[in-house]
C-alpha cells in the first residue's frame, strides 16, 4: 500500500509524525486524476499542519530508517489553539509534482494520462494523489518533477502579490526577506515586468546574492542606517505596498514610517496633523518572527496592517484570471520561476533529525524537495 506522511496531535499533548500506509487512490469521478508523487518542496507554509505548534527542539526519533516516528510536544497554550485537529491523523504538502497515472473519463482528466504535472491541493507528501484534474498544470515537455515540484505556492504568491499591487492602485512593492525563493522569483517579476520593488533581508551575503541577480534596491534590516536607506529607496519607487513574510516585530512599523517620510517629500505636499492622504498598505503573509507586531505611530492616518494568504486571493480573482496565470508560470517554469533546492531527502529521510533540524529553521536560501520517485 502506498505510503504518507501524517501528523497528529495527541490528547497528551504530543505530536506525532509518521508514515502511514493508505488504500491507492482512484479517481472519484470523471474529472480526477490519480497523480504518482515524485517530488514536492517542503515549504515554510507546510510547517504549520506538519509541526503543529509543537516544541520540535524537544522532539525525540524513533521507528526504524523506512518506519521513522517522530513524537515532540506542545506547550498547554498551543493545544488549546489545536483543539479542533486533535486525535485527526492530518496528510501534510501543499504541492508536488509527478506522472498521471489513471484519470476519468472526462477530456481534460484524460488529457492528463500519462503526462507530467504538477498538483496544488494538500496532502502531496507521499507516494500517491487524487485530485481534481483543474488542479494540475501540465508541465512543458520534457520538464522534470523537480522543476514542477514548486511551480504553485511560491510562483503564484510572487505573481499575487503584484497582481494585489494593480488591483489596489499602487504602484511598487516593498518585500521583506527578500533573498528567498520566493523574493528571488518576485524579483524577477519585476525586472521583467517594470515594476519598483525594495527588498529587505537581514544578512549581508543575502543582499548581495539579491544584488547579483539584478535587484537594484537591497536593505540589510540590520544596518545602522537602515530606516535612511529604506526612506530613500521608498522615495525613489514611489512603494505604498508592502508584503512581510517577518510577521512580528518593528519591522511593519518601520516600513510604513518610511512610505510617509518620502510621501511628505514630494514637491508641493501640504502638512496635515493627520498625515499624508495616501494610503500606505502592509500585508503579513508570515511568521518568520513571532512575538506582536509593533506599531509606534508616526505614519499618519491613511493606513493599514493586515493579512494575505495565496488561496483566497485567488479564490478572489476569478478562474479565468488563475489560469492566465498558471499559464504563465508554465511559460516561464525554468526562467522567472526556477527553484533552487539545497537539499534532496527520501520520504522517510524527511522525518530525520538531520533534516528536520535544516527546514525547521526556515532558513532563506536553505530549500529542501522531497523525492518520493526518480523524475
Amino acid at each position: 500500500m502506498p505510503l504518507q506522511l501524517r501528523s497528529l496531535i495527541r490528547p497528551d499533548a504530543t505530536l506525532e509524525l509518521s508514515l502511514a500506509e493508505v488504500p491507492m487512490p482512484t479517481p472519484a469521478n470523471a474529472d480526477e486524476v490519480v497523480l504518482k508523487v515524485e517530488a514536492a518542496p517542503i515549504n515554510p507554509s507546510d510547517l504549520g499542519l506538519l509541526f503543529g505548534g509543537a516544541d520540535m527542539r524537544a522532539a525525540q526519533y524513533g521507528g526504524t530508517p523506512q518506519r521513522p516516528v517522530v513524537t515532540a510536544p506542545l506547550a498547554p497554550a498551543v493545544m488549546t489553539a489545536m483543539a479542533a485537529r486533535v486525535g485527526e491523523s492530518m496528510p501534510v504538502g501543499n504541492e508536488g509534482a509527478g506522472t498521471v497515472v489513471a484519470a476519468g473519463a472526462s477530456p481534460a482528466a484524460q488529457a492528463l494520462l500519462g503526462r507530467r504535472v504538477a498538483g496544488l491541493g494538500g496532502a502531496m507528501f507521499g507516494e500517491y494523489r487524487a485530485l481534481p484534474a483543474a488542479q494540475c498544470l501540465l508541465l512543458p515537455e520534457g520538464s522534470t518533477a523537480a522543476q514542477g515540484a514548486s511551480c504553485f505556492v511560491n510562483p503564484l504568491t510572487s505573481l499575487g502579490m503584484v497582481e494585489t499591487m494593480r488591483r489596489e492602485g499602487h504602484r511598487a512593492l516593498v518585500h521583506t526577506a527578500a533573498a528567498s525563493n520566493l523574493g528571488q522569483m518576485l524579483n524577477r517579476i519585476c525586472l521583467k515586468d517594470g515594476v519598483g520593488l525594495v527588498n529587505i533581508v537581514r544578512k549581508p551575503e543575502q543582499a548581495k546574492l539579491l544584488r547579483e541577480l539584478g535587484a537594484q534596491h537591497v536593505l540589510d534590516s540590520q544596518s545602522p542606517d537602515f530606516m535612511a536607506q529604506l526612506t530613500d529607496a521608498v522615495a525613489a519607487t514611489g512603494a505604498t505596498l508592502a508584503f512581510d513574510a517577518i510577521g512580528g516585530g518593528k519591522l511593519a512599523g518601520q516600513i510604513l514610517t518610511a512610505m510617509e517620510i518620502a510621501l511628505q517629500r514630494r514637491p508641493g505636499e501640504v502638512y496635515s496633523r493627520y498625515g499624508t492622504s495616501v494610503h500606505k498598505q502592509v500585508y503579513v503573509y508570515g511568521g518568520l518572527d513571532r512575538n506582536p507586531i509593533e506599531l509606534p505611530r508616526g505614519f499618519g492616518m491613511a493606513w493599514g496592517v493586515g493579512g494575505w494568504l495565496m488561496f483566497p486571493f485567488l479564490q478572489r480573482i476569478g478562474a479565468e484570471r488563475v489560469a492566465q496565470l498558471k499559464q504563465r508560470v508554465a511559460d516561464e517554469l525554468t526562467t522567472t520561476f526556477a527553484s533552487h533546492y539545497t537539499r534532496e531527502v527520501g520520504l522517510a529521510e524527511a522525518l530525520s533529525a538531520q533534516a528536520i533540524a535544516v527546514y525547521g529553521k526556515q532558513a532563506t536560501g536553505e530549500k529542501v524537495l522531497m523525492r518520493m520517485a526518480a523524475g
